[in-house]
């Protein structure tokens, strides 16, 4: 009863296993028939061209001048906001350079430093007092400078009728016009030797690297001409105040501190501080 059983099963299986067996091989000679179909298959061939005979070299054209322009205004000619942002950034940059060069706060500062040494005064007013005074005071001496050179290179700037360079050199005829009217002429051919160069013609001539640092050495000058003048009234009080001293044996007590409190009551009085300033600001009366 086993053995048929056996035998019965067996037997789909191996009618299905031969019918794969057979797909198989079909397919198998259906490829290989396809391989050899597409290696026999001819070979396409492109069309000939002709060749094309070369394109003989032409002449170089004539260069031109070889100068570039670069337009940086707008398109109604005024500078954009950009350059102007950027030129303001430069200003001030080398605005502490251009304050102590060419202004009058070189000269200001130092008659004030020059009258709190003469008051045996050291740190009094401080620094940053004397600073912002002398600041002050150069704006107010600079100012007629100033609104020139607004009227004549800034404001034609930026409303487009004059290009940078034009603004430069009409905005800085004012201020050289006032450093010439400040600067000795002693100084300017000590800076011209010191150059190596000859003599200018005239005032105008002077060229900017040669006018500025004549100009401070013209206004170290003046500012130590009117320290000395300051210097003697406080100078006599503190020779009366040691021959006092000497004179009643206290020889060991500092003049200082007794001719302190007197020069401080003199320059209250006589009020040195509006007569230093009117006589500074004087001094550049008419020059601008």
């Amino acid at each position: 009863m086993i053995f048929p059983l056996a035998t019965g099963t067996t037997r789909p299986r191996t009618v299905v296993a031969r019918s794969l067996r057979l797909l198989g091989l079909g397919v198998a000679v259906v490829l290989f028939a396809v391989l050899l179909l597409w290696l026999n298959a001819p070979a396409g061939h492109a069309a000939p061209i002709d060749p094309v005979a070369p394109v003989p070299p032409t002449d170089p054209g004539t260069p031109d001048g070889g100068n570039v322009n670069i337009q940086i205004n707008g398109m109604d000619g005024k500078p954009s906001t950009a350059v102007l942002t950027l030129i303001g950034i430069t200003l001030l940059a080398v605005a502490p350079s251009l304050l102590l060069m060419m202004t009058s706060f070189t000269k200001i500062f130092v008659v004030l430093a020059m009258t709190r040494n003469a008051l045996s005064l050291p740190s009094i007013p401080p620094n940053q007092v004397l600073a912002g005074l002398a600041l002050f005071l150069s704006i107010f001496v600079m100012w007629p400078v100033i609104n020139e050179m607004n009227n004549l290179g800034i404001q034609p700037y930026l409303n487009g009728k004059l290009d940078f360079n034009g603004a430069v050199s009409a905005a800085s005829g004012p201020l050289q016009h006032f450093m010439l009217a400040h600067t000795r002429e002693e100084d300017i051919a000590l800076m011209s030797r010191a150059a190596g160069a000859e003599n200018p013609a005239t005032p105008e001539a002077v060229p900017l690297q040669t006018l500025i640092p004549a100009f401070m050495i013209s206004e170290l000058r003046a500012a130590f001409i009117i320290g000395f003048v300051i210097f003697i009234p406080f100078l006599v009080i503190d020779l009366v105040v040691s021959a006092a001293l000497m004179s009643m044996g206290m020889m060991m007590l500092p003049p200082v501190m007794i001719s302190l409190p007197f020069k401080i009551l003199l320059f209250v009085l006589v009020d040195g501080w509006g007569l230093i300033i009117t006589a500074l600001v004087q001094s550049y009366a008419g020059s601008g």
